[in-house]
């Protein structure tokens, strides 16, 4: 998974997020920056209304929270929702000793990004190219 940090610095870079079952999220500046939230069916569902999408806590007990707006909330994309937006620009994933890197190409010219998770390493490529497009 990705680190809260990033996620932050790829929403302020322009990602955009469409929540979708299964998505991870956190929220913070509530207390609650350490926890991972999931969307599900169930507990955690995303609810159209007028004024924007907000995500909705049904059924939660542990703490006083109906819903929050979705821009309070910092999408955690996974490895593979990652892989999937670098998209064409992806060229491999590889490992050493220390770290995963992964490779992207942009108009011809090579770029890797390197950290000790693989996610991590996915969500760097993505952050370059995210920024580029702007």
């Amino acid at each position: 998974m990705i680190s809260l940090d990033l996620a932050t610095r790829l929403r302020d870079a322009g990602l955009a997020w469409k929540p979708a079952t299964g998505d991870r999220f956190a929220i913070p500046d509530r207390d609650l920056d350490d926890d991972v939230f999931v969307l599900s069916n169930m507990t955690i569902e995303v609810h159209e209304l007028p004024e924007g999408q907000i995500i909705g806590f049904n059924g939660t007990t542990e703490w006083a929270l109906d819903d929050v707006e979705k821009d309070e909330a910092i999408w955690l994309p996974r490895e593979d929702q990652l892989r999937e937006l670098l998209g064409g620009t992806f060229r491999r994933l590889e490992r050493d000793s220390a770290d995963y890197r992964v490779t992207i190409e942009v108009l011809g010219a090579a770029h890797e990004f390197a950290a000790g998770e693989a996610a991590e390493a996915y969500g760097k490529a993505l952050l370059h190219l995210v920024r580029a497009a702007q």
